[in-house]
């Protein structure tokens, strides 16, 4: 494939449409991939072309920073890498403060994350989850002074409220810190919530939608089944979990899955690839992020963006997998919003009012020979 490369959100930082994830880099929690697949992995993902690299200091313990640290350093690699990690989980169990998004934490992460990266900076740091106690204030301004430091590039948002999300970077702007460039969610055919408030804050307020689970941790790819014996896979492990972000094996779920089965069967094109081609498509998405414990995996992903899908498909994925718009976005529709317009039609802007910027084409010589 050729890998085409997009500014995240509103800053200069050109990243791949398609970035790897490290999560599961290590087996410390029972699955992922030894240091020889993991190594396998990520050299196929920059020989196709990719920059992207997505890690945190809480995946397989610190081995996911480690071996990516590594890699990078193995090829020289690092002006030509853009690695993301997240600091917020804790890892020193008794201990408040080595976990949460309070300044004494970041601080502490991110000098350990360096450490085990085996740098002196980080393209995009994010903060891992809301922790729900410190305030956005005390979070941008300890994050600008990093990027004041040198310490760090550019700052994102990974699981947050949408009105946190909102603030954080309406401070930012008002206070002149750094703004946010990324906000890393879920968003998949099985979980499209972030459509209602996240997609239309990103496209209007510059930060860059990063997907993660793009294939319902799996669910997606085609291996599991409502009814099946055996073990398909690790979201198997997860069928009476109370994680919210395992609990994949619903009605509705299912109905998504055989209908993404018939318009892959229809495009020649295996299941996880269409999944992966309909998100990365989607308005606000700037980058996705592929998880593999196995290069077959990843070849296979890395082929997602190699073909269109039709229109009339693409509908079809649309209403299956789409839900009803909650309260208040239900007033937010043609039902309701023409009534406000008058009856006419009104929009934002008229077609082809603003042209994309796409940088192609043949350089020109500046030798005489």
């Amino acid at each position: 494939m050729t890998m085409s490369y997009y500014t995240l959100g509103n800053s200069g930082l050109r990243v791949s449409r398609l970035a790897m994830g490290t999560m599961t880099f290590g087996t410390e929690w029972g699955w992922g991939a030894d240091r020889d697949t993991a190594r396998t992995m990520f050299d196929a993902y920059v020989e196709a072309g990719g920059n992207f690299f997505d890690t945190a200091d809480l995946y397989t313990g610190g081995t996911a920073e480690t071996w990516l640290g590594e890699f990078v350093a193995e090829r020289g690699l690092r002006d030509k890498a853009v690695i993301a990690t997240k600091f917020t989980m804790n890892s020193n169990p008794g201990n408040p403060n080595a976990g949460g998004n309070g300044r004494k934490n970041i601080m502490r992460a991110v000098d350990a994350s360096l450490k085990r990266l085996g740098t002196d900076y980080i393209d995009l740091y994010l903060m891992h989850i809301w922790d729900k106690l410190t305030p956005a204030e005390e979070v941008l301004r300890t994050l600008d002074d990093l990027v004041r430091a040198g310490k760090i590039r550019h700052l994102g948002l990974s699981d947050v409220p949408a009105w946190y999300a909102g603030r954080a970077q309406a401070i930012a702007e008002l206070r002149g810190y750094e703004p946010i460039s990324a906000l890393q969610l879920e968003y998949s055919l099985a979980e499209r919530a972030i459509e209602h408030e996240f997609v239309p804050f990103g496209t209007r307020h510059g930060a860059g939608i990063m997907v993660w689970s793009p294939l319902a941790s799996g669910l997606l790819s085609g291996k599991y089944r409502p009814v099946q014996a055996g073990n398909a896979g690790r979201l198997d492990g997860f069928r009476n979990t109370t994680h919210p972000g395992f609990q994949k094996f619903t009605e509705h779920n299912w109905t998504v899955v055989a209908e993404l089965e018939k318009v892959a069967a229809e495009l020649g094109r295996g299941m996880a690839q269409v999944a992966l081609n309909w998100v990365a498509t989607q308005p606000g998405i700037a980058t996705v992020i592929l998880g593999a414990t196995r290069l077959s995996q990843l070849q296979d992903n890395l082929a997602a963006l190699d073909f269109s899908i039709p229109p009339a498909l693409r509908q079809r994925l649309d209403k299956v997998s789409g839900t009803p718009a909650p309260f208040p976005h239900s007033y937010f529709g043609p039902e309701i919003q023409v009534r406000v317009a008058g009856g006419v039609v009104t929009g934002d802007k008229p077609s082809g009012y603003a042209l994309p910027v796409v940088v192609e084409g043949e350089a020109v010589a500046i030798s005489s020979n």
